[in-house]
Parts: C-alpha cells; sequence; structure tokens
C-alpha cells in the first residue's frame, strides 16, 4: 500500500490538468516548477501611513456611518460614540450609485448600456494597526456581524441583485489605503463566476438529488490530504483545482445556501476558523497579500441547492499571458502540499 501511495504521489508532480465541478474551471498544476513552500515567505510591499493622517483613523471627517459598533453592540451613529470599535461608511468614490431606473440603451446592433445602480460601502474596524491576523477573534467575529448587516439592509433596496463582500490585504492585493477595510458593492447584475457555480450547483443537485459540495466536503474529510484545519461547524481545506498557491476555502459543515441566514454560534465558530487560517498564511508566509470573498446565494431568489463559502487567495504568484490568455491558471505549488504545509504550522 505504501508503494503505491509514494508512486501516487510522484505522479501527482508530473504536470496535469485538474477539474473544479462548480465553476467548470481547468487549473494546471505543474509543481515541477514550483519551490518549497517556504521559499514564498518573503518581504512584501507594506504601505506606512501615520494615524494622524489616516482618513479612517479620522473618521469624523468621512460622511456620516450607516452602521457603528462598539465591541459587537450596535450603537447610534450620530453623533460617533467614544467607544466605537468598527464603523460602515459609504464609499467616497463609488463605482454603483443609487438610481431610479436602470436607464437600459443600446447602442447599434451590438451594445447595451444601463446605469450603475447599486451601493459601494466601506467595513472599517478601528485599530490602525490590526489586519484579520492580528485580530481577536471575538474582532473577527464583528467583522462578520457587520457584513451580515448589511447585507441584510442592502438585499431590501432596489436593483439589488448581487452583493459582493470582500477584502483587499496587502499592496499586492489591491489595497488602496493601509488601515485595514473591507468593502462591499451591490449590483443589479449577478456576478458571473457566481452564476456559473449556481447553474453547476443546480445541476448536480437535479442529477444526484444531493448538494455537490455536501458530497465534497464529505470526501475531503475521509482523504484528510487538502484540510487545514476544521471545528465542528467548518472545513477549511485547499481546493482540489485551485487557482492559486495557498488558496483556501472555509466552507459550513452543514449545508446552507445564504451567509446572511447564519446564526450566532456558526458566526463565532466562523470567526475561530477564519483567525486561524489568516494566522497560517501569516506565519507560514510571512503576512502575505490576499484577498477574500464571501460567495454567497444572491438576494433575490431561492437557491437551496447552493452551499455558500468564504475563499482566501494569497497573492504569491503572478499571472502572465499564458493565464489572461486562457483563463486558466498554472499552480506550481499542489493545493495538497499547500495545505499539510499550512496545517504543520
Amino acid at each position: 500500500m505504501m508503494e503505491n501511495q509514494d508512486q501516487s504521489d510522484k505522479d501527482s508532480d508530473v504536470p496535469h490538468l485538474r477539474y473544479d465541478l462548480i465553476s467548470k474551471d481547468w487549473v494546471v498544476v505543474a509543481s515541477g516548477r514550483g519551490k518549497n513552500p517556504a521559499s514564498y515567505k518573503k518581504q512584501w510591499q507594506r504601505k506606512e501611513v501615520d494615524p494622524e493622517t489616516c482618513v479612517f483613523c479620522n473618521i469624523r471627517t468621512q460622511a456620516e456611518p450607516i452602521l457603528v459598533l462598539s465591541s459587537g453592540v450596535r450603537q447610534i451613529a450620530n453623533p460617533l460614540p467614544y467607544d466605537w470599535t468598527l464603523a460602515v461608511i459609504p464609499n467616497k468614490f463609488p463605482a454603483f450609485v443609487p438610481f431610479e431606473s436602470l436607464d437600459k440603451k443600446t447602442e447599434g446592433q451590438f451594445y447595451e448600456t444601463m446605469n450603475a445602480a447599486g451601493y459601494c460601502e466601506i467595513v472599517i474596524p478601528r485599530d490602525h494597526y490590526k489586519h484579520p491576523a492580528l485580530m481577536e477573534v471575538s474582532q473577527i467575529k464583528e467583522l462578520f456581524d457587520a457584513y451580515q448587516a448589511r447585507y441584510r439592509d442592502l438585499s431590501k433596496k432596489k436593483f439589488v441583485n448581487y452583493i459582493s463582500i470582500f477584502h483587499n490585504h496587502g499592496v499586492e492585493a489591491g489595497a488602496s489605503q493601509a488601515h485595514p477595510h473591507s468593502q462591499i458593492i451591490t449590483s443589479p447584475l449577478v456576478d458571473s463566476d457566481l452564476q456559473r457555480a449556481l447553474d453547476s450547483a443546480k445541476k448536480y443537485y437535479d442529477d444526484n438529488g444531493v448538494c455537490a459540495n455536501c458530497q465534497m466536503n464529505a470526501w475531503e474529510e475521509k482523504e484528510k490530504k487538502r484540510t487545514v484545519i476544521s471545528n465542528d461547524k467548518f472545513l477549511a481545506l485547499c481546493p482540489f483545482a485551485s487557482k492559486a498557491m495557498f488558496e483556501v476555502l472555509i466552507t459550513p459543515r452543514q449545508h446552507l445556501s445564504n451567509f446572511e441566514e447564519t446564526n450566532e454560534d456558526t458566526k463565532w465558530a466562523l470567526a475561530e476558523i477564519f483567525s486561524a487560517v489568516v494566522k497560517k498564511l501569516y506565519a507560514g508566509l510571512n503576512n502575505p497579500p490576499y484577498n477574500f470573498y464571501i460567495h454567497t446565494a444572491p438576494p433575490v431568489g431561492q437557491y437551496p441547492y447552493f452551499h455558500w463559502h468564504i475563499t482566501i487567495v494569497p497573492r504569491v504568484g503572478y499571472m502572465g499571458g499564458f493565464e489572461f490568455g486562457t483563463r486558466m491558471e498554472i499552480v506550481v505549488v499542489k493545493p495538497e502540499t499547500a495545505a499539510e504545509y499550512l496545517r504543520d504550522l
């Protein structure tokens, strides 16, 4: 058995393609081109800003907050309480703005336009220096409280058919401000990647009578090769067809379609496992740049076959012409190797 396993591990180092059942994307795993996982622990760019001049530290100079929390407890936004710990404000430079109509138009035979109707908000923890890997679990939980509260409120607004919740950490990941912050953007259109995932999940459910992600989670727990960490409510793993090195997916054990329906106990469990994962990335890759985002069912409609999740994407590799031209990523650290490295930290 051991000889077969050794041969299997050796074979997996040969360049090969892997298929993602839900996204329907293929990725190239070419670990022979890669380095030891620890070699990606390098010096990353840092954007240093004095809190005295930081626009988010001086939040009273910004627009009036939409939501204010103090150690997880909702507060009146105006006047801003002295003990606030998190605030949500409108983005000063929004990509989407509220409109009374979409005002759809066509240009010639081929082109179509509509108003970019929606909302753009910024979620700002008060501490200038505490990005997620340095936060307490209670502070992570407060982040998820804010995401959930704003998701619920925004989902009731006009032309909100999709709500994107994401966080950029580090210069290479697109963070425009040094102060830790997340963003929430709504759109009248459903993200094409999410729509493809919804369609795939529905087809699998219709064909098999079960959720594809639930089936995959059960397999991953049995195999344990790509599992990074788990608790009684969540599983964190490096996906079989990872699109980036050290990518981690945090997925509920219980079948849940909508993040916004997460209860208090589950949010605490989510905060605990999320905190553990970003701390592992911080230690193993020297505080790397990364993006994380929540993929949840759209606020309009019912999607019982979909399984919501959080994806954390470290930006430790670079996309070149092949990736842009083919939409097929080349991953040079196998998900199994990445998971083992993070698991052992």
